[in-house]
């Protein structure tokens, strides 16, 4: 007499351990070991279709090794594919994406704008059935992936990009070799103040997320802040003159000035000249006049004699100041409000690295008048010289001695 129950308890005890195969052969060795009647019996224990347990058999039988031809399944068994029940399916999808390809369709990735949920809606409309995530598997099978947009593209090219950034790094080796002050300078991106929201997650109690405004409309009596940098390169030392008001030439320079007057000229005591590498454009741009007559008067003043090399149009990324001390800067205030400009200044002057980078920072409270107009007499009186290769990126002011 067959113990069904007995059955039943051996198979739910050792099935979860098995696959489809092993469940098979479990079902008909116990089929076998019960003899005639045994695969009804075991059947309508364990819930296994006779035909299954008949096949089961079979492989008992003729010592087929289906572990040795890689299979569970024979060929074709098993519920079939979305794209073999729906003929078309794929096209259909690839058809809908074709118009938000981005780069190049012949490359080996694919880009798509379109979300999952309107591809799955989209194919509905055309009578094909695909989830979202049946969507997502076909897509990564057709070879496209969900993307943002990458900043990767310079601009135009300068046909002298490369050999201008050859000239300024021989320009900087040579001053560095010669203990001469070496910066990199630009102004960093605007920022409000107030209680605004900064991008970025702190660590904060859980469910109690700061309260910001929603909207980022300025506060009067707090305005923005503009932080002009000062990279120092040999030195791995960043200083941010904070100003309140507009991001001018004469603003500028003065943040160049306050770094020299507090750190620089101790650094450097035997300083004769200084390299200033900067954007192209801007409030230090190669083209704008008062940039110009601001570091003759620096150089008047210091005794300095002050060369500037500019990067090249649309490379502004690749100043040194940029990845060296704004992208710093930027990751260690993350998810803080910048509620007061005393804040700001404590953030700042937070900022280090483990490759030993330190930053101060001053508050600026002058103001500086836009739209100042440089005459072509102020032009023509700078002692400036300018390089044989593109003197309007590389030129030198030499200081004028003052009269007493």
């Amino acid at each position: 007499m067959i113990d069904a129950s007995a059955i039943k308890s051996r198979f739910e005890a050792l099935a979860p351990f098995l696959d489809e195969r092993g469940r098979r052969l479990l079902a008909a060795s116990e089929a076998l070991v019960a003899g005639s009647g045994g695969i009804t019996a075991v059947a309508d224990a364990t819930g296994v279709a006779r035909s299954t347990i008949g096949r089961g058999l079979g492989e008992l039988r003729s010592g087929q090794d289906a572990v040795a031809v890689g299979r569970v399944r024979r060929p074709g068994g098993g519920r079939k594919s979305a794209v073999e029940k729906q003929p078309g399916l794929l096209a259909a999808l690839n058809d809908l994406v074709q118009s938000a390809i981005r780069g190049d369709p012949e490359a080996a990735l694919l880009w798509v704008s379109k979300s999952r949920r309107h591809l799955s809606a989209a194919l509905a409309e055309r009578g094909f059935a695909a989830s979202r995530e049946l969507v997502g598997r076909l897509l990564a099978r057709l070879g496209f992936s969900l993307q943002a947009n990458s900043k990767t593209r310079d601009g135009a090219n300068h046909p002298d990009r490369d050999a201008q950034f050859e000239y300024i790094n021989a320009r900087m080796k040579e001053f560095q070799a010669e203990g001469q002050p070496t910066i990199s300078v630009d102004t960093k991106k605007k920022e409000l103040v107030g209680d605004f929201k900064n991008g970025g997650r702190e660590l904060r109690p859980k469910g109690e997320p700061e309260p910001v405004r929603v909207h980022d409309f300025v506060i009067p009596e707090l305005g923005k802040v503009a932080p002009y940098g000062v990279y120092d390169i040999s030195a791995n030392s960043g200083w941010i003159n904070l100003g309140i008001d507009h991001d001018t030439s004469a603003f500028a320079v003065e943040s160049i000035r306050r770094w020299w007057q507090e750190l620089g000229q101790d650094r450097y005591p035997a300083a004769k000249r200084l390299l200033i590498t900067a954007d192209c454009g801007g409030s230090n741009g190669a083209r704008v006049r008062l940039w110009k007559v601001e570091l003759q008067k620096l150089a008047d003043q210091t005794g300095l004699t002050i060369t500037v090399t500019h990067l090249p149009p649309g490379t502004s990324k690749w100043n040194k100041i940029e990845h060296r001390l704004f992208a710093f800067i930027t990751q260690n205030w993350r998810g803080k409000t910048l509620v007061t400009h005393q804040v700001i200044i404590q953030l700042i002057a937070a900022t280090k690295t483990s490759t030993g980078l330190t930053v101060q920072c001053r508050l600026d409270p002058n103001t500086y008048a836009k739209g100042i107009k440089v005459t072509d007499a102020e032009m023509a009186a700078l002692n400036i010289t300018r390089a044989d290769f593109h003197g309007e990126w590389n030129y030198t002011f030499s200081p004028v001695a003052q009269t007493v």
